[in-house]
């Protein structure tokens, strides 16, 4: 590992460089934080990829894409005259010193919990900060994640359920109004019912995934990391059925689902 020195020569590096590439390259040049935002939420996407496949080399080259946009941002405000690198950076030890006061004060905490219930209470209370405890949790989030999250920052001021099992009376009862909603869109006499069924079963849909987001984080599951996984397992899968199918000289069109199951199964067998 390196020593505090190299790591700061090697920070020192990297800001001397982009000094030298928003002055003489022409790319770099037109950059602004409005051209830059999709490129970042596809670098978060890509550590994030890394982090799941457990690929620590690639960890290490993705988290300097993210780094690389945080200074980058970092620059365009310095250039505006706004905030600078320094900035962030004060910010962010004033706001980790403010958050921990068992740490950097005389607070006493008993678990990560408590810690993570006096985080949230912490953040409304900031000036300038999040004044209710779910503004913290941006719109643009993923609905599945935002779910996850919306649910964690509730528990973390006491909105939760007593016990974690309480949980399945709800997702059982939100899978039976869904249900109930399929039904009747498939009952429906005419095109104007059915869409107003369409409307309430979407409704329920999304209660009914909701509640089962939040059976997951009651039992310690991030649900979406758990539904990448399920979608990797799928494209391996899917991937060895199609190949196998193109050696064979056939179409998947032309094979019976019994047929796509048999091959489906060698994949299950081959661990895949």
């Amino acid at each position: 590992m390196k020593s505090r020195e190299e790591k700061l020569a090697a920070f020192g590096r990297i800001l001397d460089i982009l000094d030298e590439l928003r002055e003489k390259c022409p790319w770099d040049r037109e950059q602004t934080s409005d051209s830059l935002r999709p490129q970042t939420i596809e670098e978060v996407y890509e550590l994030s990829d890394a982090i799941l496949k457990k690929d620590s080399v690639n960890i290490s080259k993705e988290l300097g894409d993210v780094l690389l946009h945080v200074l980058f941002y970092a620059k365009i405000g310095e250039e505006e005259g706004t905030y600078d690198i320094a900035d962030v950076i004060s910010l962010l030890c004033d706001k980790l010193i403010y958050r921990h006061p068992h740490v950097f004060s005389s607070a006493q905490v008993s678990d990560s919990a408590e810690v993570m219930r006096n985080w949230e209470m912490l953040k409304t209370r900031e000036k300038g900060g999040n004044r209710t405890v779910l503004s913290g949790v941006p719109d643009a989030l993923p609905p599945l994640l935002k779910a996850y999250r919306m649910q964690d920052k509730a528990r973390g001021v006491g909105f939760d359920w007593e016990e974690k099992s309480q949980v399945w009376d709800k997702v059982r009862e939100e899978l039976g109004e869904f249900r109930a909603e399929l039904d009747s869109m498939e009952q429906a006499e005419d095109e104007t019912s059915r869409k107003e069924a369409y409307d309430r079963a979407e409704v329920e849909l999304g209660d009914y995934l909701f509640a089962v987001v939040n059976a997951a984080r009651l039992y310690g599951l991030n649900p979406d990391t758990a539904l990448e996984r399920t979608c990797a397992k799928f494209r391996r899968r899917f991937t060895y059925l199609e190949e196998h199918t193109i050696r064979q000289g056939k179409s998947l069109k032309d094979m019976s689902l019994a047929q796509m199951d048999a091959i489906w199964d060698e994949a299950k067998a081959k661990g895949l």
